[in-house]
């Protein structure tokens, strides 16, 4: 996985869509900025599949050039293990790299704010939006809602009805990916990999659920709500384009990855880490996707003790 970074920090299209309000009185032909987007989005997506654009550490110079009109972008791509890398937060007053815990005993709520009021958000307005968690969101529209979000301001409500929906998925997404560990833990990721490699499926069940009974609540209850939430995404899978599955690559390295520690101890490349890793995070959510509706209380209820010594 890389990150495209483009320079300077201001959204390309941005600068393209403003080439429509000129076409009027001008010569241009017709969609010039929306063309020119177009083919920057593409260029920008054969970098990031070219092998050797993504081994150099430096920075990508290019410009793409229409009608009349020219686009210059710098790029450069960070490998998966630094791009996720998970930083605490210093200040605890915030909600990003804070731990789930601190945040919903401080807000004393179940599942934290950010998480529902983003989720209330692309439920209400962008669950039928072709690609939604799948096409990333402006950067500095993410970054504006982090600091919102951040600062408990009371425009928080007014700020995610007027925002595009991509950004306020991609600042939910930003949320899981900030967290000091994942969601589910960096201490049952060794037990998620093996529950999942099981090939007798009741046993697989009874791994899969206890892991699950394993979670402290606040990360069991908050990983529960956002299931839910991606089945229901799910559901209009014909009009937004977005399966199970995808949502499953979207979201599975996010909420389960292996800790600093492990990667550095048994992995060595970017290529390692995909193939021994990505495959199986993304395998886990969607075995939870895929399950018939998980409840916290039928969870709690069975207090039976399945090993997950396989």
């Amino acid at each position: 996985m890389t990150d495209i970074l483009p320079q300077p920090d201001c959204s390309l299209k941005a600068v393209c869509e403003p080439l429509e309000l000129e076409e009027s009185g001008s010569k241009r032909p017709p969609n010039t900025g929306a063309r020119l987007w177009g083919r920057v989005r593409s260029k920008l997506l054969r970098q990031k599949l070219d092998p050797q654009t993504v081994e150099t550490k430096n920075w990508h110079t290019d410009v793409i050039e229409m009608n009349g009109i020219k686009v210059e972008f710098s790029m450069k791509f960070t490998s998966r293990d630094m791009s996720l890398k998970r930083t605490p937060s210093k200040k605890q007053t915030g909600v990003f790299g804070v731990k789930i815990s601190v945040v919903t005993k401080r807000e004393r709520s179940k599942v934290p704010y950010i998480v529902r009021q983003c989720v209330e958000e692309v439920e209400k307005r962008g669950i039928e939006e072709v690609g939604i968690y799948r096409i990333s969101g402006v950067a500095t529209d993410i970054q504006a809602l982090k600091a919102v979000f951040d600062a408990n301001n009371k425009d928080i409500l007014l700020m995610l009805s007027d925002m595009d929906i991509n950004a306020i998925a991609g600042t939910l997404k930003l949320y899981f990916r900030e967290l000091p560990e994942p969601l589910l833990t960096d201490r049952l990721y060794p037990a998620f990999m093996e529950g999942i490699a099981l090939s007798d499926p009741a046993a697989k069940e009874n791994c899969m659920m206890h892991l699950l009974r394993t979670l402290p609540d606040p990360n069991l209850i908050t990983f529960l709500f956002l299931l839910e939430h991606l089945k229901r995404v799910a559901e209009k899978e014909p009009i937004n384009k977005m399966s199970l599955h995808n949502l499953a690559t979207v979201f599975g390295p996010t909420l389960l990855r292996p800790s600093e520690v492990e990667s550095k101890a048994h992995l060595t490349s970017a290529a390692d880490i995909w193939s021994h890793d990505v495959m199986a995070q993304v395998q886990v959510l969607l075995y939870y996707l895929q399950h018939p509706p998980i409840s916290f209380a039928e969870l709690k209820r069975n207090t039976l003790y399945f090993s997950t010594d396989v």
